[in-house]
């Protein structure tokens, strides 16, 4: 039922039942101090003026699908297929739990079987599994797997990447005792400063982090970091934007050992930050480190094809203490639009949308410098994103491109950077929109 009222009557007999005179007796054992008094919260409202309520409150957002966006820095407005929606959307895909029973969940495990050998031709691996939480998550993940394989309590982690991945990573390792040390950026070229890498513990180091494109949308030199962590037996763990894989060589011919990356691109709505997925993958020497489940394909008893859980290294399972992670779980709902949304686009599709996300990132970018007052911070090439500096208070400018029906690049001020603002440019925007935009900005500036 969608509303269940209680009486005073009721009330009463369940405190009753408890031992208890007042309501507020349910939490006396929280300090009175930490306690907020005097809640201005308004009385019981019937089910039909909760509703108008809701109804009035949800009137005052802007709609979503009405505005033209230009933000990025971690969720993009790619377009989606809407075959996604009706396959994801099948009960035997929606309501299905873990595939415990491989005899009777063939068809979900066979999704997870292909999504793992996608994650992996895209990222020139040799092993995926079935997905993780988030792109964070995923690689303070990964960078407890090389602690764990090497033998080492050392990370190193570039200034470039994402401030909140970097606070997700922190918050991992120092739990667990790992160091921490990062590679400074560059000023001049917005990636990490190649001229400093002697001032680094390579010889301590597990592993080093790039993130590619990195924070800034710039493309990082990753063979000079990958020489340099493998002379001195350390890992090579990349975090990489999946539709920068449409254009950009592949990790795995980088030398990666580790690959992750956030899902939100392969066809998840943008949904105010989530649900997504994070993808996961690494060598075969590195497999049974890695956190998570793996599916694999066998065959049965009449020699059938056939999918199973092959690797479960979770302490949910009989692993216990000596599991490789806590995560107990994975995103298969979303791996699964993933799935879908490269099946459907193909290789030539998923081709064009990075190609067009790269042009039409870049055309935005001219238009923009061409507006008094603005230049680009940094040189190194960039991919879908790019950062634009200006003396600009960039909170109350997008504020102001409400009322044209845009919202506008990311503030990088509470990053540190209050004279910059973080662009991102899809598929999804016409040249229209694009000249729309500038031409609204031009008009604010001045």
């Amino acid at each position: 039922m969608r509303y269940l009222p209680l009486t005073d009557l009721e009330r009463q007999e369940m405190l009753a039942s408890l031992g208890l005179e007042r309501i507020e007796d349910l939490f006396q054992d929280i300090p009175r101090e930490i306690i907020s008094e005097g809640l201005d919260v308004p009385g019981p409202l019937s089910e039909a003026e909760l509703l108008r309520h809701f109804r009035e409150l949800a009137g005052k957002n802007k709609d979503a699908t009405q505005l033209v966006s230009f933000l990025g820095a971690g969720v993009y407005d790619h377009l989606i297929p809407s075959i996604i929606k009706h396959i994801v959307g099948r009960g035997e895909f929606l309501t299905a739990y873990t595939p415990y029973q491989p005899e009777i969940t063939q068809g979900v495990l066979q999704s997870i079987f292909e999504y793992q050998t996608m994650i992996c031709e895209l990222t020139a691996m040799e092993a995926s599994n079935a997905s993780m939480y988030d792109g964070a998550s995923a690689l303070a993940e990964a960078c407890l797997m090389s602690c764990a394989a090497t033998r080492r309590e050392l990370v190193i982690l570039p200034a470039t990447l994402h401030p909140e991945w970097q606070e997700v990573v922190r918050l991992y390792l120092e739990n667990q005792d790992v160091s921490i040390v990062y590679m400074p950026q560059d000023g001049q070229t917005g990636t990490v400063d190649l001229s400093r890498l002697e001032e680094l513990p390579w010889a301590e180091a597990a592993c080093v982090v790039v993130q590619q494109p990195n924070f800034f949308g710039l493309l990082e030199n990753v063979n000079a970091l990958e020489g340099r962590i493998h002379e001195n037996g350390g890992l090579l763990v990349m975090a990489v934007d999946p539709i920068s894989l449409s254009l950009l060589k592949p990790p795995g011919e980088l030398g990666a050992d580790i690959v992750v990356g956030d899902g939100q691109s392969l066809g998840q709505a943008m949904g105010f930050g989530g649900p997504a997925f994070g993808f996961f993958a690494t060598t075969d020497r590195l497999i049974r480190r890695m956190p998570g489940r793996v599916v694999g394909e066998t065959v049965d008893a009449e020699g059938r094809r056939a999918f199973v859980l092959t690797l479960q290294t979770r302490e949910q399972h009989i692993r216990r203490e000596k599991a490789t992670s806590n995560i107990c779980s994975n995103q298969a709902l979303n791996a699964l639009a993933a799935t879908i949304y490269l099946s459907v686009l193909g290789k030539q599709g998923f081709r064009d949308v990075g190609y067009q996300s790269l042009q039409k990132a870049h055309y935005m970018k001219q238009r923009l410098l061409e507006l008094p007052g603005l230049s680009s911070p940094f040189s190194a090439p960039s991919f879908r994103e790019f950062a634009i500096r200006g003396a600009v208070d960039w909170a109350e400018m997008n504020r102001r491109l409400l009322d044209y029906g845009f919202l506008g690049g990311l503030p990088l001020g509470k990053f540190g950077h209050p004279e910059l603002a973080l662009f991102s440019v899809t598929e999804a925007r016409t040249k229209e929109e694009i000249d729309a935009f500038v031409g609204a900005l031009r008009g604010l500036i001045s």
